[in-house]
């Protein structure tokens, strides 16, 4: 499956090491400002055109140079910010099988969200489609969060992001190959899964 996208070009990437293939997918949440949805600040954060006096939390981050590979916004819409072959700045200090340096080999993509409350339906689908277009053009060995490979210092996707529901979404897609790949067990790890409930109320949702 080919997905078409629109692209948003950033100069806050560079190229990989070497020879490097991606071998990790990485999954975020982001949402500026902090769990608020639909606004134009995360495209602004990696285009370099955030505006400190716009909100008070921009003032504390516009001077970072900070980049995804992809960013799905809460309808579903995909942006590309840089293609995969290339290294984005998104992971930080981090660490995957005991190898450092995660964005090296590594591919990024942001989910527009927060700890605080589930992802919509549709980020789901947009993201399975794509983390299978992904296996098919790279040799991608897992899936992970934010969190698992920056524990401690980062959160995201957060408690509301369903692992088994994009699992489910990919095994019924026939892709059991990349359900596979998915490192994250929330029937290993705990977690309640009330709290990844669907549908959830609608007056649950910012705007």
């Amino acid at each position: 499956m080919k997905i078409s996208f629109p692209a948003v070009p950033v100069t806050n990437c560079d190229e990989r090491p070497g020879s490097e293939l991606p071998s990790l997918v990485v999954v975020h949440a982001i949402s500026l400002p902090p769990d608020r949805f639909g606004g134009l600040g995360v495209e602004q954060l990696f285009t370099n055109r955030l505006d400190p006096a716009e909100h008070p939390y921009y003032a504390t981050i516009h001077h970072l140079r900070v980049s995804a590979h992809y960013f799905i916004r809460r309808g579903g819409e995909l942006v590309c910010f840089v293609p995969p072959e290339r290294r984005a700045w998104h992971a930080g200090v981090s660490s995957w099988r005991g190898r450092e340096r995660c964005n090296d080999f590594s591919i990024g993509i942001e989910l527009e969200g927060c700890d605080s409350l589930p992802f919509e339906d549709a980020q789901y689908e947009t993201l399975a489609a794509l983390l299978a277009e992904l296996c098919d053009r790279f040799p991608v060995e897992g899936v992970a969060g934010h969190s698992d490979i920056a524990p401690g210092r980062k959160t995201d996707p957060g408690p509301f992001f369903s692992w088994s529901r994009l699992r489910w979404i990919l095994l019924e897609a026939g892709r059991a190959d990349v359900a596979c790949r998915l490192e994250h067990d929330e029937a290993v790890q705990g977690g309640d899964p009330e709290r990844r409930r669907w549908p959830f109320p609608l007056s649950s949702r910012p705007l």
